[in-house]
């Protein structure tokens, strides 16, 4: 086998070397799980999310000196990723990727959905990833790559979900209308739609372990996703192994949304 000091693994360790890619939600979960494997291939990582002691928590646990920045931010607000940007340019210059990562949950019927619940989830889930990569294009660099994170639910109908896939839905052809956009500079723009993955999010959603059972039942692979499953497809996605992959949705979720488990 291969050691992490030779070999293939040494390779790819280094493909990253020099690239400076922005996870938002990147103080836990999915995005957490990116930059972790991000900084295992010799990244600078920005982290960016609302929480100002669970991202300070992150950069610790990340270990990874000054190649972690760390900048609290709501990306729903227009001023936050202003000084975002400012910071990300301020320490690295620019950036190489970006996994547009961060959003939130919320179910309820739709006669029961306000006009408040309706800005707060729209606005963190489709007008903060809009945002967030519109404002990164200044100091993105040409041949990028953008992954923004999507939804299974964008494929089947769910109810108590009808604002929040609708979210994710546009996500997802964000991404496909933006990669004519920036192909010109050659930035690649693709989706990842997770399954039911585990994290703090879903733990908050399906509180007991029959709920999870039941989701777990519907995934044909007989399992529940992890962070690091998506942590691998976003690295994918962002490296150069899919330089002619772009206006395109990854979806990963066990074969929930396309197959029926025995």
């Amino acid at each position: 086998m291969y050691g992490k000091t030779g070999g293939c693994d040494a390779g790819r360790m280094a493909e990253f070397t020099g690239k400076t890619v922005l996870i938002t939600g990147g103080g836990s979960g999915m995005g957490l799980a990116t930059a972790q494997r991000l900084l295992d291939a010799e990244a600078r990582v920005v982290l960016a999310g609302r929480g100002e002691d669970r991202l300070e928590a992150a950069a610790k646990d990340l270990d990874a000196g000054d190649r972690v920045l760390a900048v609290p931010t709501d990306v729903a607000r227009a001023g936050d990723l202003d000084r975002l940007f400012s910071r990300i340019q301020e320490r690295f210059g620019g950036l190489d990727g970006v996994f547009a990562n961060a959003g939130i949950a919320g179910f309820a019927r739709s006669g029961d959905v306000t006009e408040e619940d309706f800005d707060t989830i729209v606005g963190t889930n489709f007008k903060g990833v809009y945002f967030t990569v519109q404002k990164s294009l200044p100091i993105l660099r040409d041949g990028g790559s953008v992954v923004v994170n999507g939804s299974w639910l964008t494929h089947r109908g769910l109810a108590f979900t009808s604002v929040y896939a609708a979210s994710k839905a546009a996500v997802v052809n964000l991404a496909r209308t933006l990669a004519p956009d920036l192909g010109t500079r050659g930035i690649r723009v693709n989706a990842i739609s997770p399954g039911y993955i585990v994290t703090e999010m879903f733990e908050a959603i399906s509180t007991t372990e029959e709920a999870q059972e039941e989701c777990r039942g519907h995934v044909a692979l007989g399992r529940l996703g992890m962070a690091a499953d998506i942590a691998d497809a976003a690295y994918f996605l962002l490296s150069s192994r899919a330089s002619y992959i772009t206006g395109q949705e990854l979806v990963v979720d066990g074969g929930l949304t396309t197959s029926v488990p025995l």
